[in-house]
């Protein structure tokens, strides 16, 4: 008894029309007749709009547009326990862009996934290359079904040729005949019969056989060319039936009506293989090369038919050495002379025929089905499964034994004497854009939030250097902070934005609460006093929120201010004042649009209402708060931040993309601050799963961080993660994670201290 008890077949299943379907059917029922003692599902591909009497063997459907239904087979098969999945890859049957959506379910599996790719890309898209990384990267074996897939594999996509098996397509184990039979049964006796199967689409060259046909019934007037397909069903849904029509007036044109017929049906397995029976030639006349695998040619040069092929990638390998005939794409004077050839030269014909039933045997269904079965014990035997990231019961994604540690090795590379350099290309510090003081004062706060008992200290040089960024950046002469300054320590502006002179009065009042060195703190309160005037002249209500935020940390840290309590209760005002003029039933906040750090503004409601024992603004902020993450919840039940994207449209649902860690931290934050005010344990909830968008919970099943480094990336693009690591997105992660481990250590739960080596300067 092997530990292969259970294997999930995923991809279309019959009675769908297609040939994906066909072929999943038929490998799971010859996987499931080579061990008596196996148990095989099928997970169907449902297309839109359409439904289908599966058979039992089916587990659970997934309509293609619906992610949720991804997430749900994914819990079904982990659930039953399933011991290997076999993935069939082909582009157009999942849904999302670039098929996308199947990631959302092998990013949630348990075991080891083999994947069969039915078609590879040598020229993808970025975003096909983005999702067909994804599937390679979660599959423990890829199955091709031609050497040219494990060339393309190797070459446009890197991967390892160990990790690569070439299966052939299967085929019935069927008897060598002659075609008499089969044609006195369908009425072409006495006819010398072309055949192509499959559905119909402008891509299989049926235009050119037919063109071709005049100059065959030059040498045979008795030919017949059977077409035998249903239309392809998106073609159906999209264009009707104008190309089938297009074929018979094509046709009529020629005046080769007696000789060309089309049967518009999709047949059973019993049916297909009594039709290729009764042919004498089958015609594969695809029109470019990058078919990787042909079920129809595999099914005809199985049962011993001489073919007649256009070299695409499937026929170049399965016809050489004299198996069968190649002719140039879409020439059909080329085609119609070899087909002549062949059927006015019938020792050549027969023997083409025997060399191709000789050389078909080990590609039936029970041939492959041992080489599936090999492949699948071996995973199984060989699998580690993944320990780096889980989902708890609510579907967070979580490291394993608690929040992932503490490592601060890229956040140190990315500051020099001066302080945090604002951006990186990939994950090397860029000079050429210099240093904010929006992101020197962001590493102020996490200083303070790493200056605890339960973490690591940082050096007290680089806490120094983070302060002494925030002190140049004061204009006494303007009253206001500059932002950015140059890699040569000029600034670039007299006067930065208001939203970064706010930021920086919330990371004054933290200091001034949190730093762990008296001098410092004296230092934060007085300039956090000199700078406070400013804000009340400020229109940003971000702006307003960050100065709340501010002053939450220092009002209780220094005592009773008047002058401060004033400012809160102004600002605060203003925000409830904006909430309550602009919501309705539908929209529950405090502007016309969503744009950036969108959970600061509840946040600091709640905060403020909690400190000042004012329900008026706590409500506010939980009533925003709950609305916001509605709109940030995804259809699949995972965080999906506001994308910038969508900056500037009015009363619309957020769009999907860019997503930023930005709106990750503000979020998380946002929502401990609610769990503290109402105890409601689903916003602890929340802030959990907002996490785990760091850790790959989100749209592209991507993790954004790197758990080795600390490193994070800038976001995430509609096909793929931002592969530049910045000061602000890193100093994002690692303040959510503080309060995570915070949160962890709150519910008992494991957080390590951040290594020492961690911490080298």
């Amino acid at each position: 008894m092997t530990g292969l008890n259970r294997v999930a077949f995923i991809g279309n299943s019959l009675p769908r029309r297609c040939g994906i379907a066909t072929f999943t059917t038929d490998i799971q029922q010859a996987v499931a007749a080579a061990r008596d003692d196996l148990e095989t599902s099928i997970v169907a591909m449902t297309d839109r709009g359409q439904s289908y009497d599966y058979p039992s063997a089916v587990r659970v459907e997934i309509k293609d547009e619906k992610i949720e239904d991804y997430v749900h087979a994914a819990d079904v098969l982990n659930a039953a326990q399933i011991d290997v999945v076999s993935l069939q890859h082909e582009y157009g049957i999942f849904g999302g862009e670039a098929g996308g959506h199947i990631l959302a379910l092998l990013s949630r599996l348990t075991m080891p996934v083999v994947t069969t790719l039915h078609t590879v890309l040598s020229e993808p898209t970025p975003i096909q290359r983005a999702v067909m990384n994804r599937i390679i990267a979660s599959s423990s074996k890829l199955v091709v079904m031609a050497d040219k897939g494990r060339e393309l594999l190797t070459s446009v996509y890197q991967v390892p040729s160990d990790k690569i098996e070439i299966v052939a397509h299967g085929i019935p184990d069927f008897a060598f005949v002659e075609p008499d039979k089969a044609k006195a049964k369908f009425g072409f006796s006495n006819r010398t019969v072309l055949l192509t199967f499959g559905l119909l689409s402008p891509n299989k060259g049926i235009e050119v056989m037919i063109d071709a046909m005049p100059s065959i019934l030059k040498s045979r007037p008795d030919t017949v060319y059977v077409v035998l397909g249903a239309t392809h069903p998106n073609l159906v849904r999209d264009q009707g039936e104008a190309y089938r029509e297009s074929l018979l007036k094509r046709v009529r044109d020629l005046g080769i009506e007696d000789h060309v017929t089309f049967l518009d049906q999709f047949v059973d397995q019993a049916t297909l293989l009594e039709f290729i029976s009764m042919c004498d030639v089958y015609v594969s006349p695809y029109l470019t090369e990058a078919q990787m695998t042909s079920g129809t040619l595999a099914y005809s040069f199985g049962l011993g038919k001489p073919v007649v092929s256009t070299p695409y990638w499937h026929a170049q390998e399965l016809l050489a050495d004299g198996r069968g005939i190649l002719v140039p794409f879409g020439d059909a004077g080329a085609i119609g002379k070899e087909i002549a050839s062949l059927l006015t030269d019938n020792v050549r014909r027969q023997a083409m025929r025997k060399r191709a039933y000789v050389s078909s045997r080990s590609m039936t269904w029970e041939r492959a089905a041992e080489r599936y079965l090999a492949i699948f014990e071996n995973v199984v035997k060989e699998y580690c499964p993944k320990a780096v990231v889980h989902l708890d019961t609510r579907g967070t994604a979580i490291a394993d034994g608690g929040p992932p540690e503490m490592r601060l090795d890229h956040f140190l590379t990315m500051c020099d004497d001066t302080g945090l350099f604002q951006h990186a290309v990939h994950s090397v510090a860029d000079r050429s854009h210099g240093y904010c003081v929006d992101d020197n004062a962001r590493a102020l706060m996490l200083a303070c939030a790493l200056n605890t008992p339960d973490e690591w200290c940082l050096p007290e040089a680089l806490t120094s250097r983070f302060a002494a960024f925030v002190q140049h950046a004061w204009n006494p002469d303007a009253k206001r902070f500059r932002n950015f300054m140059g890699f040569d320590r000029r600034w670039l502006e007299d006067t930065g934005s208001e939203d970064s002179h706010g930021r920086t009065l919330w990371a004054l009042g933290t200091c001034a609460r949190d730093d762990p060195s008296a001098v410092r703190r004296q230092w934060a309160s007085t300039l956090f006093l000199e700078a406070l005037p400013a804000v009340e002249a400020f229109r940003s209500p971000r702006a307003w929120a960050f100065a709340l935020l501010g002053l939450n940390a220092y009002c209780p840290a220094v005592g009773p201010d008047s002058r401060c309590e004033t400012i809160r209760r102004l600002l605060a005002d203003r925000l409830v004042s904006m909430l309550l003029s602009v919501e309705t039933m539908d929209w529950v906040w405090f502007e016309d649009g969503l744009a950036y750090d969108n959970a600061r503004l509840p946040q600091a409601l709640i905060l403020t209402g909690m400190s000042t024992g004012l329900p008026s603004y706590t409500d506010a902020g939980l009533r925003s708060l709950r609305w916001l993450m509605a709109m940030q919840t995804t259809p699949a039940g995972h965080f999906g931040p506001v994308g910038t994207e969508g900056f500037g449209d009015k009363r619309k649902a957020p769009r999907a993309f860019d997503q930023q860690p930005l709106e990750a931290t503000a979020t998380i934050s946002a929502c401990l601050a609610a769990w503290r005010a109402d105890g409601n344990a689903e916003w602890k909830a929340d802030a959990e799963r907002a996490f785990g968008w760091f850790l790959g919970e989100n749209d592209l099943s991507a993790s954004l961080v790197d758990l080795e480094t600390g490193s994070c990336r800038d976001g995430l693009h509609k096909d793929r993660p931002n592969e530049n690591r910045g000061g602000e997105s890193v100093v994002s992660y690692l303040l959510s994670l503080a309060e995570i481990r915070q949160l962890a250590r709150m519910n008992g739960e494991k957080a390590d201290p951040v290594p020492l080596n961690a911490l080298r300067a």
